[in-house]
């Protein structure tokens, strides 16, 4: 009989890991019952694309690293549920004289592909893929599937059976009250709805009762996006579906409701903020999404220049004082200083955070969240962690006066303070404590510097196309032609392709305006004057606007001449 080769030395043989970390998992092996490949997996010592690979070796069969999305054969998904797909993490490719070949994560799931093999009514060859490949496809593909079949996560969204059977006011289905061929569907199309929002990106997810559709729209890049429409007989059940995952009342129609939602997505850990309100056409649903497995980015990514890069680190190691990033909800504010905490996490510091919610799990660092149904704020916990000998405090938002006064307290006792404020720019968050209330004497003598910032919208690097800029265009961005020809005599601008949903954007980046608090800027402050006058003298002192900024991203081919424009609208050029 044929001896085949073990996985242990296949990934040797591969250069995968080492003696040592094999020798570890088989010793595991021997108390915790597992295949090799799985311990090594969770250990970190191989990925689990290796592990597949020699697999693959081992039984001697084909592997791709990556599936074409072009060459999945859609009507074969027709017969194959989503769910059985992913709980054998199987998908049926193409079929080819008699023969269906399957993408398969696990090539040792004989009972899965007899399965499918008996319900597709063919033979079936196995491709190993990665468990990550073979999920990212799997949902891409069963959405697909979805679109061009007519439905939407199940939901048949067809005008002419709509007009057919159109319910009056009072058939609307409620979740609790169906059963059978209607509750399947609106639990599929909640589930496909999340699959979907983390599939392209999005923070948000909007579900809004009309006359007579439901919208559903994602917000993508910072920009909202329609996604789809279902009739208006299902916003009832959909509505309850999201209340009973996030516990909230159902029975409650009338008021606005906050709750939360756990769910896991192609191995992600994705929490959701869930937020209800009554409108004349019914409930309308807000989610707002946090991947918690999301990779925390390092300051020197976040899309800083050396320069600026240089000045900020200087400021986040010093020993005291307070640290305020500015800007409107959804710029990016949270993220800037998770990178600062991150940079300076190391063993002799203890840091602590008060945060609403939590949004990145750091290592080394206690984080508590706000929970204000205990009467768990900001100014409680923050005023709570002074007792707690820490050296460096993070607050997620400063709201009122007696979170401001604490924090300045906080930072003139000898720590270091980071937190954020809504403002327009970094001149106006002086003005905005005080006009909370705060002396200017101790504004003046705590904060140590203050970051503006936006998020601008990447143009797509596969179909970005250049241009050559007008005068009345560059005149607007505060730009010269110089600094164009010197760039080559051209910008770029969004066209839209199937890379980025023929949007012309995909991801974003920060553009920073950073004020360093010096002994004038401290004169002003205490004198009350105004944030206009404060803001002259720092770009004097040598500070760089947002509009500055981002057009340097612009002449940098990062970004368009209306994207920074319109996320620094009413800021003049200075």
């Amino acid at each position: 009989m044929f001896n085949r080769p073990r996985i242990g030395e296949i990934l040797l043989e591969l250069g995968a890991t080492g003696p040592t970390e094999v020798e570890e998992a088989l010793e595991q092996q021997k108390a915790k019952p597992a295949r090799l490949g799985e311990l090594l997996v969770e250990a970190g010592a191989v990925s689990e694309g290796i592990v597949a690979r020699a697999l693959a070796i081992q039984l001697d069969l084909e592997f791709a690293e990556q599936i074409d999305i072009e060459t999945v054969d859609l009507d074969l998904l027709d017969r194959i549920p989503i769910n059985y797909a992913r709980s054998r993490r199987m998908l049926p490719l193409r079929r080819d004289m008699g023969v269906v070949w399957l993408a398969v994560a696990d090539p040792l799931d004989t009972s899965g592909m007899d399965q499918v093999a008996r319900v597709l009514r063919a033979e079936v060859e196995p491709i190993v893929v990665g468990a990550q490949v073979l999920n990212d496809t799997l949902n891409v593909a069963y959405d697909r599937h979805d679109r061009i079949k007519g439905t939407y996560g199940g939901i048949i969204d067809d005008e002419k059976k709509e007009e057919e059977s159109e319910p009056g006011f009072d058939d609307v289905v409620d979740l609790l009250d169906a059963g059978g061929d209607d509750e399947a569907p609106v639990i599929q199309f909640v589930n496909t709805t999340f699959v979907r929002a983390v599939r392209d990106r999005a923070s948000d997810i909007h579900i809004e009762p009309y006359e007579n559709r439901v919208k559903v729209r994602f917000r993508i890049d910072g920009v909202l996006q329609e996604v789809t429409e279902v009739p208006t007989r299902f916003h009832s059940s959909i509505v309850a579906r999201v209340k009973i995952m996030a516990g909230l009342n159902i029975a409650e129609k009338r008021l606005p409701q906050d709750g939360r939602i756990r769910i896991k997505l192609a191995g992600k850990n994705i929490d959701i903020r869930v937020a209800t309100a009554p409108t004349a056409h019914g409930e309308r649903v807000t989610m707002r999404l946090l991947d918690k497995s999301a990779v925390l980015l390092d300051l020197a990514t976040i899309g800083m220049d050396p320069d600026m890069l240089e000045k900020v680190e200087d400021l986040i190691e010093r020993p005291h004082g307070i640290i305020l990033v500015t800007g409107p909800t959804g710029s990016g504010k949270t993220t800037t200083l998770y990178s600062c905490l991150s940079r300076i996490n190391r063993p002799e510091l203890n840091i602590l955070t008060v945060e609403d919610p939590i949004e990145y799990q750091l290592e080394g660092i206690s984080q508590v969240a706000v929970n204000p149904k205990i009467n768990l704020t900001f100014a409680s916990g923050l005023r709570s962690f002074l007792r707690h000998d820490p050296d460096v405090i993070m607050v997620g938002e400063i709201r009122d006066r007696e979170t401001a006064e604490i924090a300045i307290q906080a930072s003139l006792t000898g720590h270091l303070v980071f937190s954020t404020i809504h403002t327009n720019d970094a001149a106006g968050a002086f003005t905005r404590l005080i006009d909370m209330g705060v002396e200017p004497f101790l504004v003046a003598s705590s904060l140590i510097a203050n970051m503006a910032q936006r998020l601008v919208r990447r143009l797509c690097s596969e179909c970005k196309k250049p241009f050559v800029p007008t005068e009345t265009e560059l005149r607007r961005l505060g730009v010269t032609q110089a600094d164009v020809d010197a760039i080559g005599g051209h910008l770029y601008r969004p066209v839209g392709c199937d890379h980025c949903n023929e949007l012309g954007y995909r991801g974003r980046a920060g553009i920073y305006e950073l004020l360093p608090v010096s002994d004038d800027i401290r004169q002003l402050v205490m004198a009350r004057t105004d944030a206009g006058r404060i803001k002259r003298l720092a770009v004097e002192e040598g500070m760089k606007t947002l509009r500055q900024f981002g057009a340097q991203r612009v002449l940098d081919g990062l970004t368009s001449i209306e994207e920074v424009l319109r996320v620094t609208q009413g800021e003049a050029v200075e």
